[in-house]
């Protein structure tokens, strides 16, 4: 057990926000991490047991669960059962104290453990209460159980990532709950900047669902002009071309034309000039409907040369062009580097924090994720009373 609740953490434009965090597995914690990343003092409580259930989920390092460990650093940690009259207690000293509750149970869950938005706000007008879930609080699948494919899968999103010739596909990561701890965040520092100008607190409902379809962009744009869905076009965009994976005489490479004095200098760099006044190819929208046999004619000529020669003609010339790099090269890529986003937090290397602002440290070192009951002792001493009999 640590002696003290004091962690060391880098200021923040959060450094005098405390957020009692009752979310578990993904979407919550991510968007918790972000405030505690930017100075928040989070204190996240777990059940009974083996507390948060990604604490069980591989993969492992140094006998720690990194599934845990990337969404949960530096926080503290206090197991409470909300079930038991004492633990209750203080839990509710703790609201009285707090700025924000997140929460992601199934709706309905902390109404009936009556902690409930409206059940709190009696003790603690100015509190923000988050809560996030799969479909949100209102609607005819409020109640309907969601984990990230589920919500993928309903949303549209999957139905879009593919080649045309291949199934659904899930998004390569949990897309629905990272939106979701996203927009989380936004909407906590949207009520308490709301709370500066009104001295009241509010209550923020966040959908894993609506936040997925927020993201579908191209497939709603589709679905408005045509009344239509978007169907799997593999990796090229679906308005704009070239735009697409092209194959080189070794490695993949990526080319980003998004008009037509891209593509016309793309086609000088590479030396096929007859292709900007070929019929098929003199605008976007000719370009995209004979998309094929433009991609065709572009890798005869990328086959040609590997691609380290190929992303250095054409990004010298001005067209937009990058390598496709596996998550290893990535991670180590200098501008992951220059950008400090893989950090290290107890001992654990795992993406850095994205939200640059000036003024406050971006420490390439953080506190790491708490052991399960780490601050418990301290912190129930900390909110055995309320805090205003403790000052007396």
């Amino acid at each position: 057990m640590s002696s003290s609740v004091k962690t060391e953490k880098a200021s923040g434009p959060f450094s005098n926000i405390l957020v009692i965090d009752l979310t578990h597995v993904l979407n919550g914690p991510f968007g918790t991490t972000i405030l505690s990343d930017l100075g928040a003092r989070v204190i996240k409580i777990e059940p009974p047991g083996h507390g948060d259930d990604t604490r069980t989920y591989g993969p492992f390092y140094k006998d720690q669960s990194l599934y845990f460990s990337f969404v949960n650093r530096g926080k503290e940690s206090i197991v409470l059962n909300l079930k038991d009259e004492a633990d209750k207690a203080i839990f509710l000293n703790m609201v009285r104290e707090a700025d924000v509750l997140t929460e992601n149970f199934r709706p309905g869950t902390m109404k009936h453990l009556g902690l409930s938005y409206d059940d709190l706000i009696k003790i603690n007008p100015r509190l923000v209460y988050a809560s996030s879930s799969g479909f949100g609080q209102t609607g005819p699948f409020a109640a309907y159980p969601a984990y990230d494919t589920i919500v993928q899968a309903m949303s549209g999103i999957m139905s879009m990532t593919g080649f045309p010739d291949g199934p659904a596909t899930r998004v390569g990561t949990s897309m629905s709950d990272l939106c979701a701890g996203v927009f989380m965040f936004c909407g906590i520092a949207s009520a308490l900047y709301a709370r500066e100008k009104t001295g009241q607190g509010a209550y923020v409902d966040v959908a894993m669902f609506d936040s997925t379809l927020a993201f579908l962009e191209h497939g709603f744009m589709e679905y408005v002009a045509t009344g239509k869905p978007l169907h799997r076009i593999g990796n090229r965009h679906p308005f704009m071309t070239p735009f697409d994976v092209f194959q080189s005489a070794d490695k993949d490479f990526v080319i980003c034309c998004g008009n037509d004095h891209l593509f016309a200098e793309l086609c000088k760099a590479i030396g096929r000039l007859e292709l900007i006044t070929d019929a098929r190819f003199l605008s976007n929208q000719s370009r995209t409907e004979n998309n094929a046999a433009l991609k065709s004619e572009l890798e005869a000529t990328f086959k040609t040369q590997p691609a380290a020669h190929w992303l250095k003609t054409i990004h010298d010339a001005g067209v937009p062009v990058g390598p496709v790099l596996n998550v290893a090269e990535a991670a180590v890529h200098p501008q992951t580097v220059a950008r400090n986003m893989l950090i290290e937090a107890g001992g654990v290397r795992m993406p850095g924090n994205p939200v640059k602002i000036s003024g406050y440290e971006d420490p390439p070192v953080r506190t790491g994720a708490p052991t399960l009951n780490q601050h418990g002792d301290a912190l129930r001493r900390e909110f055995a009373v309320p805090a205003k009999a403790a000052a007396e």
